[in-house]
């Protein structure tokens, strides 16, 4: 069963679109959308493991120019 997460980002002002756009190019980024409020872009990513998936966040997606900050949450299934 692969594991899911979303991915909350904030970025520099203005950068909103491009980082959005940039992380939806990733492989197991399943959705990436501008939103408003605290974070500025939201990402839902899949990877085969907790350890991909970190992997891709800290080696892919942090390293798109204009994001300033990543709070990754795995989703979990309580039943």
């Amino acid at each position: 069963m692969a594991v899911s997460a979303y991915v909350l980002i904030q970025t520099e002002v203005g950068k909103a679109a491009h980082v959005a756009s940039e992380v939806g190019k990733i492989e197991g980024v399943v959705s990436a959308e501008d939103v408003t409020g605290p974070y500025d872009v939201i990402v839902r990513a899949e990877a085969g493991s907790v350890d991909e998936l970190g992997k891709m966040v800290v080696s892919r997606v942090q390293l798109i120019d204009g994001i300033t900050r990543t709070l990754t949450c795995p989703v979990v299934h309580l039943s």
